[in-house]
């Protein structure tokens, strides 16, 4: 799995922001880019994004996402910086702690509560949690 990290001078979404690229629509290539930094697979950023393989796989790299997955996309981006901020830019250590049961989760992988919006502050939550050193 080929994991690529983010240049430090990455931004983190803020909120406006969200709102105004998600409204835009965002790339495909983008979506791709953001799989790669920490080896996910077509099948989990289909989920992600709420959308199925098949779909996915039908846009071209220069295809805009929906509204709604671009906005996925944008919290992702989002939360995979902050992952990487908290396990000091390891994105080996970031796509296995995603993939892993996690206590304050409901023993649950971190990735598998990514395909609701409520699912996203829950894992960013825990990844503040980690950062300010309060283990559940």
């Amino acid at each position: 799995m080929a994991l690529t990290i983010l240049p430090p001078q990455a931004a983190i979404y803020t909120p406006y922001t969200v709102i105004d690229k998600s409204r835009q629509g965002m790339l495909r290539a983008e979506a791709d880019r953001v799989a790669q930094l920490v080896g996910l697979t077509d099948l989990e950023l289909a989920r992600i994004l709420n959308m199925s393989v098949r779909n996915l796989h039908r846009l071209k790299a220069d295809d805009k996402l929906a509204r709604d997955a671009s906005e996925r996309l944008l919290l992702l981006t989002n939360l995979l910086q902050h992952g990487l901020d908290v396990f000091d830019e390891d994105a080996q250590t970031l796509a296995e702690w995603l993939r892993s049961p996690i206590r304050e989760l409901n023993t649950q992988s971190p990735l598998s509560l990514l395909d609701t919006t409520t699912g996203f502050g829950l894992v960013d939550d825990v990844l503040g949690r980690i950062e300010h050193g309060i283990v559940g």
